[in-house]
């Protein structure tokens, strides 16, 4: 059984305890019959639902089922949020126009506590249940993968709200065990190496994909050692990384190359694990794995939020929100980032709006869609343009191979003051990829130290887009100011035609025709357009004034060495006498 079914149809226990959320203000768990740890933890099965609930909170509304995944993450240089400003909400995100009273930045905090209050729960128990160390040897097993789990799901946790909001308030045990819970707020950093150590206990407590299959269901969605060790990696490097600090400088510490190394041995271990590859075709991964409901082959999906349900709570709003016909907008220069034969291009980017009778009409370069999760390639079953459904079970992946390869390129680079042929090796493995049938066409990696970085801040844009790492990548590189202003002047420039958009074309022609995944076009996007419509196609506006629409507003209000973090939601700070606003909010 998936994780998502277990999920959703299980019953939670709960621990008779209240929930911490934003320090001193509770939400009281609404369980279907609560019990205490004795019953909760009295049994393996019971011990699988604690966990379940744990993981239960990465899921729907104000987790990455949407406020998370597609709202925090944008604007970046790749992509703009909802269009407009001035909301108050969700618009005002994406332009850095933030306040403390936004709309949508408490339930978001509140349930990123809640998992780990979920989280802390099982943490203390399980290792206390009898059965963890005089059980037999399979169920000695499966409580040992569920502390693991547990671990990795706090650690996940206190990284999306650091990342997020900076300096916060920690906690590492459950609230009823202690007494003042007027928490200040904790130095990220002593945050980070807490997660970093418990994600190393962790890795070997769960086992890895291939050993999935000797404890239950190998085609569950649960933790595995390769997301474990994914992810210590990432927030390694994110801890070697900048963040903006309370003095309003963006900083990092002078002992950064130790978490370099510890991210370069992570990714190490896990590529010569063999346990996790490349799916040979990027468009496969998305169209036929993820969109498609399926449990992908090749184990690329390291670790995925698993949504189902159908409901606001459980479930995402992906192929919805986003993706053809949705909210979020391709920035046109990031089009013109990729090669003309790299295949990510067409799979990243959805240049069309659906139908009401499912057939695709082109848009222009102002209306791009972002398209790993559009609607017209959801399968298992299809969802009719028609469907008015917002949850369609799609899952958010929050690590992918890809990314593995990619770190350690990077680690190998910084630790050794130049790519080595290793990092190259696995720089080129993700780009080999993306170039399939043009290899050619790839080009070779610099093999300088500023070269290599910069081939993997582009490499990076052009991998993730639309994952909601682009944002974040930028900010520990200390980049994200530059990147949104380098946004800004080539959305001038394409508009003014100016080089090197000079010879993109005013209108694109496309053959419209029965697909229902695929355009058809019938000139370049390279060339000035055909001063004669070609037989049979019909014309779209492609280059126009890219400035007089909503990507006139594209990230307006970022400000250097103080956007780079959200303000404490207000409800926080104002149920919490000790947790202070920082960084000018």
């Amino acid at each position: 059984m998936k994780i998502k079914t277990i999920i959703y149809y299980t019953l939670f226990l709960s621990v008779e305890i209240l929930q911490l959320s934003s320090c001193k203000k509770y939400l009281t768990l609404n369980p279907v019959s609560s019990f205490g740890p004795n019953v909760v933890f009295g049994t393996v099965s019971n011990a699988q639902k604690a966990v379940f609930g744990a993981y239960q909170e990465m899921t729907g509304d104000n987790g990455y089922g949407i406020r998370v995944s597609m709202y925090f993450p944008y604007d970046n240089d790749l992509m703009m949020g909802a269009g407009g400003q001035n909301d108050g909400d969700r618009r005002d995100i994406g332009r850095y126009n933030l306040t403390s009273s936004n709309a949508q930045l408490f339930k978001p905090f509140n349930q990123m506590y809640a998992g780990i209050e979920r989280a802390n729960q099982c943490i203390k128990y399980i290792p206390q249940m009898s059965l963890y160390n005089n059980g037999t040897s399979q169920q000695k097993a499966e409580l040992q993968r569920l502390y693991g789990e547990s671990l990795t799901l706090r650690a996940q946790y206190y990284f999306e709200l650091v990342r997020n909001w900076g300096d916060v308030p920690a906690q590492w045990v459950p609230s009823s065990d202690i007494p003042n819970l007027f928490i200040a707020k904790t130095d990220r950093d002593s945050i980070y190496d807490h997660i970093l150590n418990d994600l190393k206990i962790a890795e070997d407590l769960v086992p890895w994909r291939s050993g999935v299959s000797a404890l239950g269901d190998p085609n569950d969605e649960r933790i595995t050692k390769g997301a474990v060790k994914g992810l210590r990696a990432r927030i390694a490097l994110f801890r070697g990384g900048y963040s903006l600090r309370r003095d309003n400088q963006m900083e990092r510490g002078s002992n950064y190359l130790d978490y370099y190394k510890i991210a370069d041995q992570e990714c190490a271990d896990i590529i010569q694990s063999g346990e996790h590859k490349l799916d040979p075709s990027f468009q496969d991964l998305w169209q036929n794995q993820l969109d498609a409901h399926q449990i992908d082959p090749y184990g690329e999906f390291m670790f995925q939020v698993a949504m189902s349900g159908g409901t606001s709570s459980t479930d995402s709003k992906l192929g919805k929100y986003n993706g053809p016909n949705g909210s979020l907008t391709i920035l046109p220069s990031y089009f013109y980032m990729f090669d003309s034969v790299d295949t990510r291009r067409d799979v990243t980017i959805a240049p069309y709006k659906i139908n009401s009778d499912n057939t695709l009409s082109a848009v222009g370069l102002s209306s791009l869609a972002d398209g790993k999760f559009r609607r017209n390639w959801i399968t298992n079953p299809t969802i009719d343009i028609s469907n008015q459904a917002q949850n369609f079970g799609l899952n958010w992946p929050i690590l992918r191979y890809s990314d593995v390869l990619l770190m350690y390129a990077e680690a190998e680079n910084e630790i050794n003051n130049g790519p080595t042929a290793a990092g190259i090796d696995a720089f080129n493995l993700v780009r080999q990829r993306a170039f399939a049938g043009n290899l050619g066409e790839m080009g070779t990696a610099p093999t300088d130290k500023a070269g290599f970085f910069n081939a993997i801040v582009n490499e990076r844009a052009l991998e993730f887009g639309t994952e909601g790492i682009r944002k974040y990548d930028l900010i520990r590189w200390n980049l994200i100011g530059d990147k949104l202003r380098a946004a800004k002047q080539a959305l001038t420039d394409i508009s003014n035609n100016a080089p090197p958009y000079d010879t993109l074309p005013a209108k694109m022609y496309y053959v419209a025709g029965p697909s229902t995944t695929v355009i058809n076009w019938a000139s370049s996007f390279y060339h000035p357009s055909s001063a004669t419509t070609p037989s049979g196609a019909t014309s779209v506006t492609w280059v126009s004034n890219l400035l007089s629409g909503n990507l006139q507003y594209f990230a307006e209000g970022f400000k250097d060495n103080h956007s780079e973090l959200l303000p404490i939601p207000q409800a926080a700070i104002d149920a919490n006498p000790n947790l202070k606003q920082d960084y000018g909010y």
